[in-house]
């Protein structure tokens, strides 16, 4: 299948601050539609601002921006997202047909014969697209954790969204989750020609799934291939001081050129691991 060729994300100087602080300064992206995007940073570097910024939830300080062919975020109804909190019964006793319903045009059942046939067909496909079908009428507190985040992203794509943002969903996973909610999303991309962004700490997981990587430092991102920006000089500037880059056993170490290693650095492919970055930031 041949991916759709226009931009799925073009952002010219992006400014974000939080509290007075300047979380993203002068951020410029340029996404096409169909890719597959591992967002990178450490906690506080802006993984979850930028996502929130996408989907016009954090203001924008300046810059501008265009999302699917349209000004500013009034393709809004055309992204997924999945935030890194649990949203409301996503632990619950609901069953997961009933949960993903939820998110369905932002109503719930019961809007008449025609609604209700509508949701019911979406639901299908959102939960067909993540391999739960089988899992329609378990509740979502007999989930496993893998099954509930794919149930989470099921209700991202009860709509017909062509952008899907993940904020961490592979958090705590164990490495078979996490490969089957990777090996989901490259899906999407390639034979649905959906935009994914997915934000993560580790970027191993990731390694043969996703097209390009952006990283985030010190408010400035740098954007492109593995190739292109997972290395000592790329990273270097990005992060402003000596970076070092190794690759052993298949495997992306990447660390300060002089062994210390500063909280603004402290992420993606350690030996030692970081907790999640948290909302809003």
């Amino acid at each position: 299948m041949n991916l759709p060729t226009e931009w799925a994300v073009q952002a010219q100087g992006l400014r974000c601050a939080l509290g007075g602080r300047t979380v993203l300064e002068g951020l410029d992206l340029h996404i096409r539609a169909g890719q597959f995007v591992g967002v990178f940073g450490a906690n506080g570097a802006g993984k979850t601002t930028l996502l929130r910024a996408l989907l016009g939830l954090q203001p924008l300080e300046s810059g501008r921006l265009r999302l699917l062919g349209q000004e500013g975020v009034s393709a809004r109804a055309r992204i997924g997202y999945v935030s890194q909190r649990d949203p409301v019964g996503a632990d619950s006793f609901l069953r997961v047909r009933s949960f993903v319903a939820t998110a369905w045009q932002g109503e719930r059942w019961g809007l008449g014969l025609g609604g209700a046939q509508q949701c019911a067909q979406a639901v299908d496909a959102a939960l067909k697209a993540m391999e739960m079908g089988s899992l329609a009428e378990r509740g979502m507190d007999a989930l496993s954790g893998g099954q509930r985040q794919r149930a989470r992203i099921a209700q991202a794509l009860v709509n017909p969204v062509r952008m899907l943002l993940l904020d961490e969903p592979l958090s705590n996973l164990d490495p078979q989750a996490q490969q089957r909610i990777l090996q989901t999303a490259r899906r999407l991309c390639t034979e649905q020609g959906m935009t994914v962004l997915m934000t993560a700490h580790d970027i191993n997981p990731l390694l043969p799934h996703m097209d390009q990587v952006l990283y985030l430092a010190g408010g400035r991102g740098r954007l492109g291939t593995v190739d292109e920006v997972v290395n000592a000089p790329a990273l270097s500037a990005l992060y402003g001081l000596p970076m070092a880059v190794a690759r052993e056993g298949g495997y992306l170490f990447i660390h300060p050129a002089g062994g210390f290693m500063p909280e603004e650095a402290a992420h993606c492919g350690h030996d030692h691991g970081h907790a999640g970055e948290g909302e809003g930031a």
